[in-house]
């Protein structure tokens, strides 16, 4: 028994310890995964599952694994930032697929990369035929950008003439039945005048909504809290 407890410690001390060098490294290490870093967090999690189960490591074996492995990480990012031609070998290069419509077969057998698997990426991108597109560049974390031919490119505002708009971001009044006071205060609302607003809509209770999102200029979108007793269901 004292064995589980011993690795149930250790499996929150890991948790808590990776979940601080994540944050420490910040949300560009979670969204650009490069080949090394898929590697380091390999290495990683190899290195932490063996101190849990390793009868004789503990909580500084796993403290001093995970230590090693964030300062690596953060050294890694500072010479990357300060010297640009490390960036070549740390992180890769982006790669162009796709010239001028046309397809560059060495770019794609130097990334290992198959038709199949090009239009894989280009209909995650919402391509679904290679005649739509311009350029195409494969990207170091093996997602792939694209740029359409102009045919095909959606058109503008500014394509039509049309004068530019201002441009709103919805926020969350209501979340889960409770009114969240800070977004109130950020777009100069007071309850108040949500109550008002959600009594003109029908609903009388702030316990009865599930969500409502403000849009300046828009009336409220809410989202009542359905009771599937009530909800008539279509399929068969």
């Amino acid at each position: 028994m004292t064995g589980y407890f011993s690795m149930f410690i250790e499996t929150i001390f890991g948790f808590i310890a990776l979940f601080i060098i994540t944050k420490i490294l910040g949300k560009s290490q979670i969204n650009q995964i490069t080949p090394f870093d898929f590697i380091s967090a390999l290495l990683l999690g190899e290195l932490v599952g063996n101190a849990l189960f390793d009868e004789n490591a503990g909580i500084p074996e796993i403290g001093f694994v995970v230590g090693v492995y964030g300062v690596l990480m953060y050294s890694t990012e500072i010479i990357t930032q300060k010297h640009k031609k490390t960036r070549h070998l740390i992180e890769g290069d982006p790669a162009i697929v796709i010239y001028n419509g046309k397809l560059i077969r060495d770019t794609m057998k130097k990334n290992k990369l198959d038709i199949n698997q090009l239009q894989h990426l280009l209909r995650a991108k919402d391509v679904f035929s290679l005649r739509e597109v311009e350029f195409a560049i494969l990207e170091a974390n093996g997602t792939i950008s694209v740029l359409r031919k102009s045919d095909y490119q959606t058109p503008n505002r500014k394509d039509m003439r049309l004068s530019a708009q201002e441009v709103n971001l919805p926020t969350t009044l209501i979340n889960d039945g409770e009114i969240i006071h800070d977004n109130l205060k950020e777009k100069n609302l007071t309850e108040d005048w949500l109550r008002e607003k959600l009594k003109e809509q029908g609903y009388d209770r702030i316990e009865d909504i599930f969500h409502v999102e403000y849009e300046k200029g828009q009336d409220l979108l809410i989202y009542p809290i359905l009771n599937r007793n009530h909800q008539k269901w279509d399929i068969e």
